[in-house]
């Protein structure tokens, strides 16, 4: 039976804090890291002011891929955007789009409100189980998969869960769940571990997809051994390419080693394929209602004040798919 004692030791009332960025200039996986002069950038960043960040390829139709990456407990998308930029400039044909997790009480924090993708009541092992709104919260992160095959075109073979801490948990509980047609290239799960056991079941036919999870051997608020429990555990329900790699001194956070091998990984499940490459509809034949949609999931709101013509908006949308804007 899988155990959930990972809360004997997770201290909920510290959200964790980034150490990412300082360690990144010393790495030789950095040394095109000049993006962060925000100089020559391939990729826009896009926050929509409700909580999501998307970073995406400068022309829109460069991309052929999507990475969805969900944050942990307390955090918030900020707290990923470095990293998805980072990664942004190793793959440019990959679109990221990263949700903020929904104001919540968390019970076993004395009912503090916080950014929380589903309730954690007590310590014990039964206090797991549930997870309230685990549900909801994988609703949310299918609908931004389904929205960007519905409209966009893109397989969801060209698509991967990513996530840290309670989102790498939130990852996995839904990335290995979802319908066969709907199998996705993999995930990421890092510093996390399989939530509601009782209530996840592997989608027959998804036992082979590449699931890679990284963890610090040092980590005080969810420990490895925890990371060990849930590989045993998914490899006993069947999963057939399930990694788990340890990091040596790397506690709850996330180093560039770490991102290196997340690089790798998705590089191996999701290589460049132009033919996989995002198909939108040509903004001459959109309606002025799906010209203002496309200027404001593009941030131009700005550029679009004072606009009138539908001619001006389609020439707005039409520069920026051109990555002109």
């Amino acid at each position: 039976m899988f155990s959930s004692t990972l809360h004997n030791t997770f201290r909920l009332a510290v959200p964790w804090k980034r150490t990412f960025i300082p360690k990144l200039s010393n790495s030789h996986d950095c040394r095109s890291y000049s993006l962060y002069s925000r100089h020559n950038m391939s990729f826009t960043t896009h926050r929509d002011g409700k909580g999501t960040i998307t970073v995406a390829p400068k022309k829109a139709t460069d991309q052929s891929a999507l990475i969805v990456i969900t944050h942990g407990l307390g955090d918030s998308s900020e707290g990923f955007v470095d990293v998805a930029e980072h990664l942004a400039k190793l793959l440019p044909y990959a679109k990221f789009v990263l949700p903020t997790a929904p104001t919540q009480p968390v019970t076993l924090n004395m009912g503090m409100r916080m950014a929380s993708w589903y309730d954690i009541v007590g310590l014990d092992e039964r206090s797991n189980e549930d997870c309230k709104g685990i549900v909801e919260s994988r609703r949310t992160i299918e609908d931004i998969l389904q929205t960007e095959h519905e409209t966009k075109g893109l397989p969801y073979s060209r698509m991967i869960l990513a996530g840290f801490s309670q989102g790498g948990a939130l990852s996995l509980f839904t990335g290995l769940q979802q319908p066969i047609e709907k199998k996705l290239a993999g995930v990421v799960c890092m510093s996390a571990y399989l939530p509601s056991a009782k209530n996840f079941h592997v989608t027959p036919g998804l036992e082979d997809t590449p699931v890679l999870h990284c963890h610090g051997l040092a980590d005080p608020m969810v420990q490895y051994t925890m990371a060990e429990k849930t590989k045993q555990e998914l490899l006993q329900r069947g999963l057939t390419k399930y990694e788990l790699k340890g990091y040596r001194d790397l506690q709850h956070s996330v180093n560039i080693d770490e991102i290196g091998d997340v690089t790798r990984f998705i590089m191996s499940i999701l290589p460049p394929d132009e033919s996989c490459n995002i198909k939108l509809k040509d903004p001459s034949d959109m309606s002025v209602k799906e010209l203002k949609a496309a200027v404001k999931e593009a941030g131009l709101g700005d550029r679009a004040k004072g606009l009138v013509e539908k001619s001006e908006f389609v020439k707005l949308v039409q520069v920026h798919r051109d990555g002109k804007v």
